[in-house]
């Protein structure tokens, strides 16, 4: 059985003090998370300090983003020796804000998630669509060019280090959600289609979360279906209980 795995994108929330004290009380309640893998994915700014504070816990720690160069003159980007320097562990590849609103595109993207995956880190890449593609039937077109262009060229001998997030953008920070059927139904698509840039074994060993207004109200149904795998979460990871109660709502749905 794949292991649910929930992770806490904070995106550009929190004081340092107010992500040191968010990070500590998660790590105080981690005998709590049952068979759930949990990271905290904060600003740049915070990674550091957030590090040390789960230090000794099972909470892992990642980045919201990362430039594909090693280093360099690259004002304002960040490298994946950096980001191992300070214990990242997991690393976020087209996250919706960072395609639609920053404007990345899918070769870029690309770019970032072979230099993600070759420095050791796990890649979450994020797929959806935005409201106008849902409403033209457009979902699976959608998600299956975000999969097969993000992940060209990804040999299947390091699918292990690669988590994908289904992120319906019209559902993220707007109080809406998919019905646990739309989210099964994306999830069983996309694994349909890492089986076909894979292979079948390769994709049933990936995991696929889900991600647009996840909160402790509606995790457990979410978490139910088959091959919805943990949750990438939002404003609701900025409070301790209320990502508390999806993590563990996470650890009682795959037992």
């Amino acid at each position: 059985m794949r292991k649910p795995f929930v992770a806490g994108n904070w995106k550009m929330n929190l004081t340092k003090a107010e992500a040191v004290a968010l990070a500590s009380g998660l790590a105080a309640k981690a005998g709590a998370f049952g068979s759930t893998e949990v990271g905290v994915i904060p600003a740049f700014v915070h990674i550091d300090c957030v590090a040390a504070a789960v230090k000794g816990s099972p909470v892992g720690v990642g980045a919201q983003d990362m430039y594909f160069e090693k280093g360099g003159a690259f004002t304002g980007e960040v490298c994946a020796s950096m980001l191992t320097d300070l214990a990242v562990k997991y690393v976020l590849v087209g996250h919706s804000e960072r395609r639609h609103v920053i404007g990345e595109t899918d070769a870029l993207l690309n770019k970032k998630l072979h230099a993600v995956i070759n420095a050791g880190l796990v890649a979450i890449l994020c797929v959806g669509e935005k409201i106008e593609e849902r409403k033209a039937n457009k979902t699976f077109d959608v998600c299956k060019t975000q999969l097969v262009e993000g992940l060209k060229g990804l040999d299947k001998s390091k699918a292990g280090q690669l988590v994908i997030a289904y992120e319906p953008v019209w559902a993220i920070g707007t109080g809406l959600n998919a019905t646990k059927e739309q989210a099964q139904e994306v999830h069983a698509f996309i694994r349909g289609e890492l089986a076909k840039i894979f292979d079948a074994a390769t994709a049933a060993g990936i995991r696929i979360q889900y991600g647009g207004s996840v909160k402790a109200s509606n995790a457990a149904e979410l978490m139910s279906q088959p091959d919805v795998d943990g949750a990438l979460v939002g404003g609701a990871s900025l409070k301790v209980d209320e990502f508390m109660g999806i993590i563990t709502a996470a650890a009682a749905a795959k037992k």
